[in-house]
């Protein structure tokens, strides 16, 4: 029997205000079997309005365009729809940038003139729940990473404190989902946002983060699924 899971294509949204650099992102997708372009853009208004409207796995954001700029899309798209991934495609290296979109719920950045087979990958990777981050930038992240941080928890929506909270209850994704009458892949969704903010690696070291500060059960949960 074939495996349908194998065909089904990630549904990628592309917005940059540069129409040539853009067209080009499209075509050097075009050829590649499980991504698919649905849409495409030109600022942060119309990213929020595509994700609405066609809610894609992935929308791959600029930082620079019109409408409040890719960071203030990843932010809008990140809270509502969780379901939706972001990835930063952007010329900047500036390590404010990256954490900025780091703190927005991006969960990938890339930097402008990486291959198509290298795009590809980096959007596999995010849609299966990872973090990616432009290898030459990644040590200013992990720098940032090993500072104390003074409130971890207030870059967390409500919805995702809840689900936190829970998380420290030993729960499972699945069972977090029952319990907020919410799709397992939504919690999902949930955790890969949840992680990112407080910048960890795991739901362990995320319900450690929570224990740590006073909202969890009275001992840390040990189940990591």
């Amino acid at each position: 029997m074939a495996d349908v899971t194998a065909t089904e294509s990630i549904r990628l949204v592309v917005v940059d205000d540069h129409p040539m650099f853009r067209a080009g992102v499209v075509a050097s997708l075009a050829d590649v079997p499980d991504v698919d372009v649905v849409a495409e853009g030109a600022s942060a208004d119309e990213a929020l309005r595509l994700a609405e409207r066609f809610e894609p796995d992935i929308c791959l954001l600029d930082i620079a365009m019109p409408g409040g700029g890719g960071l203030t899309a990843a932010r809008d798209i990140t809270t509502a729809f969780p379901q939706t991934r972001v990835v930063m495609l952007t010329v900047s290296e500036d390590e404010d940038d990256l954490l900025a979109a780091m703190k927005a719920g991006a969960s990938g950045y890339v930097l402008k003139g990486a291959a198509g087979s290298e795009l590809a990958d980096v959007l596999r990777k995010v849609n299966a729940g990872d973090v990616y981050v432009a290898p030459g930038l990644a040590w200013g992240l992990l720098r940032e990473m090993s500072r104390p941080k003074s409130a971890p928890l207030d870059e967390l929506t409500a919805r995702e404190r809840e689900v936190l909270e829970l998380v420290a209850e030993g729960l499972s994704n699945q069972e977090i989902g029952d319990r907020l009458g919410l799709a397992e892949k939504t919690i999902k969704h949930y955790m890969t946002s949840i992680l990112g903010k407080l910048r960890v690696r795991s739901r362990v070291e995320a319900a450690l983060v929570a224990y740590r500060e006073g909202i969890t059960p009275a001992a840390p949960p040990e189940r990591d699924d």
